[in-house]
């Protein structure tokens, strides 16, 4: 294939079955088609319909941006939208994103989307972002993993950050394997070029030998206080739209009464300011 040329459709989808780690039998059996079928289609001896394409893509679990990718290489026009969160489409899901993050105070909430930018925020982020030495970090698009991860960002208040940090690579290293996204990537070797700190172990017992915690917490210090605060992650559930198919929200729990006390303390402070 010239190098100026559009991959034809079976290759990406030859592309996306390795990428699960399929074989060709596995795949077929899980889309009811036959394996010569699928062969056929990989190799371009056959064209598939729309609705193959679509029901291939569901299988592998592709994403909806490059779900309309491979419509395209197959010669049909792209099924999902992506419109602007600002859309007036979107504004039922705008509103539920925004009530969502609000909901969630005294507590911290931010909206990201595929790429771990800084969409939204509750009034529980700002004073968090003091902290941040790098002004230039906190300029649009702010990418919430740089935000974290840079040395003049975060990471000096971050108590646990070797912890903290390999939870976040971890993530990033699955969603990259999910998405094939090359901008995932470029981000990927960023952080990975950041200073790695030291990773400290339990007092009399090796790091291998420490028992793992059930979830990895952001310990943040913020003037005396150090908060301890486990994520959750949220998403729509049947998305048919790409902007809200790449959306998240990424919310935080006290993971001690400690922490507890201490947001609702922030939460007080702006609420009087």
């Amino acid at each position: 294939m010239n190098k100026h040329q559009q991959p034809v459709i079976g290759h990406l989808i030859r592309d996306w079955r390795q990428l699960r780690r399929l074989s060709q039998l596995d795949l077929a059996l899980e889309a009811e088609i036959s394996q010569k079928h699928l062969s056929f289609i990989e190799s371009g001896r056959s064209a598939p319909s729309r609705d193959m394409v679509l029901l291939l893509a569901e299988h592998l679990g592709v994403p909806l941006r490059e779900r309309n990718a491979l419509l395209l290489s197959a010669g049909y026009a792209p099924v999902y939208l992506e419109r602007s969160l600002e859309d007036p489409s979107l504004q039922a899901a705008r509103s539920a994103i925004d009530m969502l993050l609000k909901g969630h105070e005294p507590y911290p909430a931010v909206a990201i989307d595929r790429h771990w930018t800084l969409l939204a925020a509750n009034a529980m982020i700002p004073p968090l972002l003091t902290l941040v030495e790098d002004a230039d970090l906190l300029r649009p698009p702010v990418n919430v993993l740089r935000l974290s991860l840079h040395p003049r960002g975060l990471a000096p208040a971050i108590v646990n950050l070797a912890e903290w940090r390999g939870h976040l690579i971890a993530r990033l290293r699955q969603q990259i394997r999910a998405t094939a996204d090359p901008l995932l990537a470029e981000l990927l070797t960023e952080l990975l070029s950041y200073p790695v700190p030291a990773v400290p172990t339990a007092k009399g017992r090796s790091h291998e030998e420490a028992e793992p915690p059930i979830v990895v917490p952001l310990q943040l210090r913020l003037g005396e206080s150090v908060l301890s605060l486990i994520s959750t992650t949220t998403v729509f559930g049947t998305p048919v739209d790409v902007t809200l198919s790449e959306l998240a929200l990424e919310t935080f729990f006290p993971a001690d009464e400690a922490t507890g006390l201490a947001l609702r303390a922030i939460a007080e402070a702006n609420a009087s300011a």
